[in-house]
């Protein structure tokens, strides 16, 4: 069984949360201490070295990513719940961390529990909680790094190190200013959502640009712009007004 603690200001959200668990995967977890506050998550984790934290964001005093910032090694895969701070929700899933929407639901909960089953590196999660950290301490939306998920795990980038994005059927391809060319495990649509919209524009149903790197603009016959390194991608009749407005917007 796995050995969990369930960390959340609430006593109602606690108890639910553990009878979703309890009746829905009998035989699968241990609820080993059920904590209201951070100061108690900590004791409990140094006393019972659990393999899942079940964990609140929002807490008064303070807030689930304290925790992190308190220990000195993690040890345990951790599931996220909130009920609405939006800002921490994108702060999880650039970092990629999973996390539950509350209230929360057992389809959710499935999904979220089938993807913890499928974790082979659970290495990587000490480093997503420090990239996680690092996002929240920005305080603002546009993140310095963020992690993509590829086939074989994730790869951790700055953002703007990205030159461009480019979709590929189910998948996506990032271009790099070093010229590395990764392949993601994800639509272009899902890279959208996660760069951040300032430095990141759409122009075109197949590519997503850095405003950073565009160095010029062609709209005499075919509508082209031109990137730092010398490419030339295309931008769609529908894109263009957006994309004029995005870079004067940016100058």
């Amino acid at each position: 069984m796995i050995k969990t603690i369930i960390v959340d200001d609430e006593y109602n959200a606690r108890e639910f949360l553990e009878k979703l668990l309890t009746r829905y995967f009998p035989d699968k977890f241990l609820i080993l201490e059920k904590c209201e506050s951070v100061d108690e998550a900590i004791t409990a984790i140094e006393k019972y070295n659990p393999e899942l934290v079940f964990l609140d964001v929002q807490m008064p005093n303070k807030n689930g990513f304290q925790l992190f910032k308190e220990l000195n090694k993690i040890k345990f895969e951790v599931i996220f719940t909130t009920a609405y701070s939006e800002f921490a929700i994108d702060a999880i899933k650039c970092s990629a961390l999973d996390y539950l929407l509350k209230p929360i639901n057992y389809i959710d909960l499935l999904e979220t529990i089938k993807k913890y089953d499928q974790k082979q590196n659970k290495a990587s999660q000490e480093e997503k909680l420090r990239l996680l950290l690092e996002n929240i301490d920005t305080g603002s939306s546009a993140y310095n790094r963020i992690a993509l998920p590829t086939e074989n795990g994730f790869e951790l980038l700055k953002t703007n190190s990205i030159l461009y994005c480019e979709a590929d059927s189910n998948y996506c391809k990032v271009i790099c200013l070093d010229g590395k060319n990764i392949v993601l495990s994800k639509t272009l649509k899902y890279v959208e959502e996660l760069l951040p919209a300032s430095i990141f524009q759409r122009i075109h149903k197949s590519y997503l640009v850095n405003l950073n790197y565009v160095t010029r603009f062609n709209k005499t016959n075919e509508l082209l712009v031109e990137l730092s390194n010398g490419e030339t991608l295309p931008v769609s009749v529908r894109k263009k007004e957006e994309f004029i407005n995005a870079i004067i917007q940016k100058k």
